[in-house]
C-alpha cells in the first residue's frame, strides 16, 4: 500500500510540472531568465538629443532587474545607435531581429527612422510598442497590425494649434518652419486641417532637412513673409536654433513649439531662457520643473529613480519622464502577459489597455487601445514658457485619433 502511495504522488507531482510547463509559451526572445527587446536611438548624430530616452529606458530596466525583474525574468533592453539615419536604422533592427532575436521592439525612436522599419516590422510579425514619436501612421492597424503609438500624434497637435490660434488671435498671418520628413510633414498637415476654411491665414511655410548646419535662412525667409505667427515643427537642436535667430533679428511672432521638442534643459537654455518667454506648446505629461508636482508621488518616484540609476540625465527634462512612462507601459504589458511571452499574446495585451494610468502623464490621462485603435493616449493642454518653466492653461482636450 505505500508503495502504491507513493508512486501515486510521483505520479501527480509529475502531472503537476506538466501542467506548468504546459502553461509556460515562449516565442524566440524569452526563456525563464531572461526577455530580449531591442530599439534604436539616435546617440550620435543630428537629434542626439533624443538619446536620453534610450539612457533613461536603459536605466529603467536595469532598476527592474534588481527589483527582481518581471515575473522572475530579467529584461535585457538592447540598445543600439543609429544616427537618426534610416539606412542605419534598417541595419540595426535587422541585427535586434534576427542576430539578437529580441521578442519584441520597444521605443524604437523617430518618425523617419521609424518609417524605415515600419513595414519590415509587420511583414516579421514583431511586435513594435510604444513608438517614440507621435506620427499618426502609427494608429494604423487595419494595415500595420503589430505597431502601437504611444503619445498624441503630431497631426493632432497641429490641429490644435490652428484651434487656438483662432481662438485667440484671428486674423493671425501664420508661418511654419517644418523639418522635411513625416515628422514635420504631419505638423503642416495638421495645421492645414485645423485652419479649414481659414487656410488663408497661412502665409508661408519653409521646410529644412534634419543635417542643416542651420536653419537662419528659413527663418529671415518666414520673417520677410510678414507673418505675427510662427509654428516650428521641428527636433530639439534645429528648434533650438530658431528661436535663438528669431530673436538675434528682433522679430517677435508669437510661438508656437512641438511638445517633443520643448524641453527646458535640450532646447531652451541652449537657445536661451529669455528668447524662449513666450512660447506655447501643448502638453500630456506633468513637467518635473513644475512646483505644483513637488508633492506628487509620481513625480517623486521618478526623481528617486533619475537620481540613483541615471544621475548624468537631467531630472527636469520632460523626456526623460516620457522615456520613464513608456518604460512603465512596456513593463506592464510584459507583467500581464505572465508565462504566455508569445509575441501574439504581447500584442493581445497590448491592443486592449483599458484605463490604464501611467506614471508621469496628466491627471485624467489614461491608456486605451483597441484591435482598431492603436494610439493609447489623445488628451492634451496648452502650456506657455513663463520664463523659468511652462504653465498650463485650460482644461485637457482631445486631440483626436
Amino acid at each position: 500500500m505505500k508503495k502504491i502511495l507513493v508512486a501515486l504522488a510521483t505520479a501527480a507531482s509529475l502531472v503537476h510540472a506538466g501542467d506548468a510547463l504546459a502553461q509556460k509559451k515562449y516565442d524566440t526572445g524569452a526563456t525563464d531568465t531572461e526577455i530580449k527587446l531591442g530599439q534604436n536611438m539616435p546617440y550620435s548624430g543630428p537629434a542626439s538629443a533624443y538619446g536620453s530616452l534610450g539612457r533613461t529606458q536603459v536605466a529603467f530596466f536595469k532598476m527592474i532587474n534588481e527589483q527582481g525583474g518581471i515575473n522572475g525574468r530579467k529584461v535585457n533592453l538592447i540598445s543600439l545607435d543609429d544616427g537618426y539615419s534610416p539606412p542605419k536604422t534598417i541595419e540595426a533592427i535587422r541585427r535586434l531581429v534576427e542576430n539578437d532575436e529580441v521578442l519584441a521592439l520597444f521605443g524604437t525612436l523617430g518618425t523617419p527612422t521609424n518609417s524605415a522599419i515600419h513595414r519590415y516590422a509587420n511583414q516579421k510579425k514583431m511586435p513594435h510598442l510604444f513608438v517614440s514619436s507621435g506620427a499618426g501612421k502609427w494608429n494604423d492597424p487595419k494595415n500595420f497590425p503589430y505597431t502601437v503609438g504611444f503619445q498624441p500624434n503630431y497631426v493632432a497637435e497641429g490641429k490644435v494649434f490652428a484651434a487656438h490660434i483662432i481662438a485667440t488671435h484671428p486674423g493671425a498671418k501664420i508661418a511654419i518652419l517644418w523639418q522635411n520628413d513625416d515628422f514635420g510633414k504631419d505638423y503642416l498637415i495638421g495645421v492645414k486641417q485645423g485652419l479649414g476654411d481659414k487656410a488663408s491665414m497661412l502665409v508661408a511655410d519653409a521646410s529644412f532637412e534634419v543635417t542643416d548646419p542651420t536653419v537662419d535662412s528659413q527663418i529671415l525667409t518666414l520673417k520677410s513673409s510678414g507673418a505675427d505667427v510662427l509654428i516650428t515643427a521641428a527636433s530639439p537642436k534645429p528648434a533650438a536654433q530658431a528661436i535663438k535667430k528669431i530673436a538675434a533679428i528682433g522679430w517677435k511672432p508669437t510661438q508656437y513649439i512641438t511638445n517633443v521638442s520643448a524641453t527646458v534643459g535640450s532646447v531652451l537654455k541652449p537657445a536661451g531662457l529669455e528668447a524662449s518667454t513666450g512660447l506655447i506648446t501643448t502638453q500630456f505629461m506633468k513637467d518635473p520643473s513644475d512646483s505644483q508636482w513637488d508633492n506628487d508621488a509620481e513625480i517623486n518616484t521618478y526623481k528617486a529613480f533619475m537620481k540613483k540609476y541615471y544621475p548624468e540625465g537631467d531630472i527636469n527634462d520632460q523626456l526623460n519622464l516620457l522615456a520613464y512612462s513608456s518604460a512603465n507601459a512596456m513593463t506592464y504589458v510584459l507583467k500581464q502577459s505572465g508565462d504566455n511571452l508569445t509575441r501574439e499574446n504581447l500584442m493581445k495585451i497590448a491592443t486592449n489597455l483599458k484605463d490604464v494610468r501611467m506614471p508621469g502623464t496628466l491627471p485624467g490621462l489614461l491608456l486605451n487601445t483597441s484591435p482598431t485603435n492603436h494610439g493609447p493616449l489623445s488628451m492634451l493642454r496648452m502650456t506657455r514658457f513663463d520664463g523659468k518653466q511652462w504653465i498650463g492653461f485650460g482644461e485637457p482636450i482631445s486631440a483626436g485619433k
